[in-house]
């Protein structure tokens, strides 16, 4: 026996047709208006899997980015700092050279000694720079000035932790300097440190005995020099920190480029072949409407029954 068509078996499978041409066309509508080619784990799972370890990955990145940058501003400050102590310095040796030739009456020696003061004072303040709000040379201890102002405080007040920043899985590096180290505490240490040599030097030239201005040419100069040349020690190892730094942000922004353009390629659509995709659903749903208009065409014979 023969199955027989019925109207309603005409009817549900145009609507059938006309259902399956509207769900591309609504698939199609959603890729073009999100830009992505997998909009459910279900569509692709081994792709969805793939977007979700990239963007993983790009995230890990991007905090290593902010980590790099953030020690990149961090030694900027400090470098800024420690040139301008040098700067400081150098003032204070072309100060001890004119002050040393003795031609100098003892008035000439105490402003010179004033001078040589305000200087030292103003040594302390640039170990006192701060990034963030935090002090930069006072070690772990950053919520800490490392110097007090005032002749008779020149005890450092940070410690010898080290702060370091992330640059990789891994991978860290230290941005702290010890500026003790340079500077040491004064003249009640006697550690023969800067802040020791600036004092000793005010000390003779205030003295202006024969002996205190010999000094000033010989030992005091040649203290002053030492301390200027660990001073260019520490800007030459932040020197090199910043140049690892910017070696890690080039890497990381090379692998970022990397790991988007394989995210793109897994997760994005093809703009030009989903515009053609999309008109080619379009059309065909509107055919699928027309045709049927056409096929299913109810009678007056159907509605009486």
């Amino acid at each position: 026996m023969t199955d027989r068509i019925t109207p309603g078996m005409l009817t549900g499978s145009t609507i059938a047709d006309i259902n399956s041409a509207y769900a591309a066309l609504q698939r199609s509508a959603s890729e073009l208006s999100s830009g992505r080619k997998i909009l459910e784990p279900s569509d692709e799972p081994y792709g969805a899997s793939r977007i979700i370890n990239l963007q993983s990955q790009l995230d890990g990145l991007s905090s290593y980015t902010s980590s790099v940058q953030d020690a990149l501003s961090w030694e900027t400050a400090a470098g800024g700092a420690m040139s301008n102590m040098n700067s400081i310095l150098q003032r204070v040796r072309e100060l001890l050279v004119q002050a040393s030739n003795g031609t100098n009456s003892q008035s000439d020696l105490g402003a010179v000694a004033k001078e040589v003061t305000q200087l030292t004072e103003a040594v302390k303040q640039d170990a006192n720079a701060q990034y963030g709000g935090q002090y930069i040379f006072a070690g772990t201890a950053t919520n800490t000035p490392p110097y007090q102002s005032g002749e008779g405080n020149d005890s450092y007040g940070g410690n010898e932790g080290t702060v370091a920043r992330a640059i990789a899985p891994g991978a860290s590096v230290i941005v702290s300097t010890n500026i003790a180290s340079v500077l040491g505490e004064g003249k009640a240490a006697g550690d023969g440190k800067l802040l020791d040599v600036l004092r000793t030097i005010s000390e003779h030239l205030n003295s202006g005995s024969a002996e205190a201005v010999k000094q000033l040419g010989t030992s005091d100069l040649h203290n002053l020099d030492a301390g200027i040349e660990a001073l260019a020690g520490l800007q030459a190892v932040a020197g090199g920190v910043t140049d690892q730094l910017q070696s890690a942000s080039s890497r990381i922004e090379s692998l970022q480029s990397s790991v988007t353009a394989a995210l793109s390629s897994t997760a994005d659509i093809n703009v030009p072949e989903a515009t053609i995709a999309y008109s080619n659903e379009q059309a065909a749903y509107d055919a699928a409407l027309r045709a049927s208009a056409r096929i299913v065409q109810e009678s007056l014979l159907n509605f009486l029954q």
